[in-house]
């Protein structure tokens, strides 16, 4: 959504909450999910994914490395979500003719310097 008038131009900025990135950490949470569940289960020599059986993979080093991916992915995906809920990124762009001033605001993280200029 765009702010026209004749001296100040507003454009707003949605950095974070795309769609893109909602698929994303969508996507990258099952599947992340699904390497800790194979993981998990072939730690423990039980199905606990009915579809896929675990005796056919072997806890170490299958077992450990899909752990470790799936591990890791839930924290990528954690930061996904928490980059979408806190809008970083987002902001304006303010363009004023008449006194010459072009204004970049965008949220940041939370903290001290969350609002950038």
């Amino acid at each position: 959504m765009n702010w026209r008038s004749e001296h100040i131009w507003i454009e707003l900025i949605m950095e974070s909450r795309k769609i893109s990135n909602f698929c994303w950490a969508f996507i990258l949470f099952l599947g992340s999910l699904g390497f800790l569940l194979v993981g998990t289960s072939s730690y423990l020599g039980r199905n606990l994914i009915s579809f896929f059986p675990s005796q056919e993979i072997i806890f170490f080093p299958q077992g450990i490395v899909m752990s470790f991916y799936g591990i890791a992915g839930l924290f990528i995906s954690s930061y996904l979500w928490c980059t979408i809920s806190w809008n970083v990124g987002s902001g304006y762009d303010r363009f004023d003719r008449k006194k010459g001033i072009v204004c970049i605001f965008r949220w940041g993280f939370p903290g001290k310097n969350r609002r950038i200029f």
